[in-house]
Parts: C-alpha cells; sequence; structure tokens
C-alpha cells in the first residue's frame, strides 16, 4: 500500500500525454498556449491619434498664427489629400495621422472660428497625442510564452494583433462510470432498498471547475459484463473516472473487470482516509482512476489526484494548495494520511464536523481539504496544515 505521496508520484509519471489543437480564440480562453506567440505586425499599425483634436506639423506653427482646416480625418479613414505647408485636419480618435504632421493639440485647448483654430500655446508641445506605430509591438516581438494560460485580456491583446487561432494544449476526454445496482437518478422513485446516484453529479460538477464537460457518463449494475461493457466502450478516452465497486467485497468488481480490459494496475489502495482503496492503472495512453462509492471519498480522490493529473494534460495547476494553521485540533491513527473538509477564515482553517465518508453536508459548505500528515496523531490550534482550495 502506497503512501499519498507515493500515489502522486506514480500518477504523475504517466500524465504525460498531453496534446496540441489549434482553437479559434473565441473558444480557447483559459486554455494553456503550446507554442510560444510572435507579433505578426506592428501595433499601432500606423501612427494614431491618441485624442479627439486638429494635426498640424509643429514646425509650421509660429506659435501665435491660426491655422486653417483643410479637412477632417474619421477613425477608419485614411487621409489621401495633401496638406499645404502651415495647414491642420480635424481628427479624432484612432484615425490614421497623416504622415506629414507630427502633433495633435486635443479639442480643448483651441478655440475654433469657422475654418480656422487658434492654439493655446502653453498647451502644446511637439508629437503631443500620437501613438507612434509599433510604440507598443513591433512585428516580431515575444508576446505570450508557452506555458502562459489564456486570459480575456491575453484573448483582447491577440485579437488586436489579428490572430485568429492559436496552438494550446488540449482538454483530455474524460469518461465516468458509476457503479452499484442500487442507483437511481434523482427524480426517479426511490424504492426501498435505493439510494440516489450522486457520483457522476459531483464529479461533472468539478470537472466543470476545470473547464471540462465529460464525454460520456454512464451507471451501470454490479455486473463483472456490464462493467465490462461499460470499459469497453469508452476505452478511447484520456481519461477514465469509476466509482464504487473498488474494494474488495464479493460485489466489488471494478478491478477485475479492469484487469479483463486490458488495464495495467498501477496500484490499489493507499495509506489515506477517506479513499483508501483508491485505484489507478494504465491501458495505452488511457488514465484509470477507480474512486471509492461514498461520494466524499470520490471527490476526495479526484481533488487531491484526479485534477493533479488533469493539470498535467493540460499544463495549468488546478485547486492549488498552500499552508494554512489549525484553529482546531485533532487526533487521529498513525498511518494513514487524513484528509478533512475544511472552511478557510481570517486566522487559519477549521476542521469541519461530520468527517465520515459517506457524509457529504459537511463537503457542501467547505472550501478547502486539509491534509493531516501519516505519521503525526495529534494536531493542535495552530499547528501549520497543507491546505487544498476546492472552490
Amino acid at each position: 500500500m502506497l503512501s499519498v505521496q507515493e500515489a502522486r508520484n506514480e500518477i504523475s509519471k504517466y500524465s504525460v500525454n498531453s496534446r496540441i489543437v489549434n482553437l479559434s480564440l473565441d473558444v480557447a480562453l483559459n486554455y494553456t498556449i503550446a507554442k510560444t506567440v510572435y507579433s505578426p505586425v506592428d501595433l499601432p499599425h500606423f501612427n494614431q491619434s491618441a485624442m479627439d483634436g486638429y494635426a498640424f506639423k509643429f514646425e509650421e506653427w509660429d506659435g501665435i498664427s491660426d491655422l486653417p482646416v483643410v479637412g477632417e480625418i474619421l477613425a477608419g479613414n485614411n487621409y489621401s489629400g495633401i496638406l499645404e505647408k502651415g495647414n491642420s485636419v480635424r481628427i479624432f480618435t484612432g484615425a490614421a495621422v497623416p504622415h506629414q504632421v507630427d502633433t495633435i493639440v486635443i479639442q480643448e485647448n483651441i478655440i475654433r472660428e469657422g475654418n480656422h483654430i487658434k492654439i493655446r500655446a502653453n498647451k502644446i508641445t511637439k508629437g503631443d497625442n500620437i501613438r507612434l506605430q509599433g510604440s507598443q509591438t513591433r512585428k516580431g516581438d515575444l508576446i505570450l510564452e508557452l506555458g502562459q494560460r489564456l486570459t480575456p485580456p491575453a484573448i483582447s491583446f491577440l485579437s488586436g494583433l489579428g490572430i485568429a487561432n492559436l496552438e494550446v494544449f488540449a482538454n483530455p476526454s474524460v469518461g465516468i462510470i458509476t457503479t452499484g445496482k442500487e442507483l437511481v437518478k434523482p427524480g426517479m422513485k426511490l424504492e426501498p432498498g435505493k439510494i440516489f446516484e450522486s457520483n457522476s453529479f459531483g464529479l461533472k460538477s468539478a470537472l466543470m471547475q476545470l473547464g471540462i464537460n465529460p464525454s460520456s457518463i454512464e451507471t451501470v449494475d454490479d455486473s463483472l459484463d456490464d462493467i465490462m461493457q461499460a470499459i469497453n466502450r469508452i476505452i478511447h478516452h484520456d481519461i477514465i473516472i469509476l466509482t464504487g465497486g473498488v474494494s474488495v467485497g464479493d460485489y466489488d468488481l471494478v478491478s477485475l473487470a479492469l484487469e479483463r480490459c486490458g488495464v495495467t494496475r498501477v496500484f490499489h489502495k493507499v495509506k489515506q482516509r477517506p479513499g483508501k482503496p483508491f485505484y489507478f492503472g494504465i491501458v495505452n495512453r488511457t488514465l484509470i482512476f477507480g474512486l471509492p462509492g461514498n461520494p466524499a471519498s470520490a471527490l476526495t480522490c479526484f481533488y487531491e489526484y484526479v485534477a493533479d493529473a488533469i493539470g498535467l494534460f493540460t499544463r495549468k495547476e488546478y485547486f492549488k494548495r498552500e499552508q494554512l494553521l489549525l484553529t482546531n485540533g485533532f487526533i487521529k491513527k498513525t498511518g494513514l494520511s487524513y484528509f478533512l473538509k475544511g472552511k478557510k477564515g481570517t486566522t487559519g482553517v477549521s476542521i469541519l464536523s461530520d468527517q465520515e465518508s459517506f457524509k457529504m453536508n459537511s463537503f457542501a459548505m467547505a472550501d478547502c481539504i486539509i491534509e493531516l500528515e501519516e505519521d503525526k496523531e495529534i494536531f493542535r490550534p495552530n499547528d501549520p496544515v497543507m491546505v487544498r482550495i476546492i472552490t
């Protein structure tokens, strides 16, 4: 039986099957860039007006005289006329500046009478209010590096450079199989001995926190043939998550079904509570996770192991860990790491009540999972602990 860290290390060895895809920017939010991006153009693309005002050549104005206004340039237009010496043009924000001029005076600093303007001399210097071509970005400049996450500002920046598609690390395809003849879907009639199935709903929601919508979700009976058929239907996925049937009871058939489907077991059982019978295996390049059926165990194993494997696939970090101080104490058995539902506060993190693996009431209130190390028995207030943030 592996320790928690040994289990993490084993999973990370096999979680290297990233794929690169070319995505349109309008669907690339939060993906990770798979290839360094260089600018294809200058930005601004041309000398550009930064303000509404009047453009002229600074040396052609004596600082006193009025300037004739001989035209107007809107954003999106290009001035094609010849600007004679000493003349000016009305110009608007974002418009291309004619090559004959080098200064813009904002409209608040002029007095206009008919087709002439008088400039307040103390309000203007050469080069004012012009964004020079390439002053933000030059063609060929490195603009985003491999491994950066695509945020809304990054996507806006890329769009402004004319980039429509980008190579990114793909999300994995994920399939979920829940097992148990006692399971019925919420909304259905609950017969004696039956329970409402919840693991697929929790796991799908946790995946969607990562921006991943599972490709398939199935619920099957505790039958070896049914489980094998379900596995074979989705064996092409990058990641398969099974819940239930991973212990050692007469009807815990997931491990045997996986073996008969050609899955190589990497480990089965981890020194932890909850989730001790946690299973991990591989077949070809597919990662197989067998999670316990108790809802709290299943979600804990997802947050602590599966999400990290997905993060290696997508080159992103999910559900970050940080060290905080306990606000209340806890006594545990040595030889097992404990994962406890917790709540962050202003002075540290609190261990919630109802920590049993079949109880979800405290998990529904938790915003983090507290990890208590394997070899320590007594944890006191103000002891430092590692905490995984799950909200």
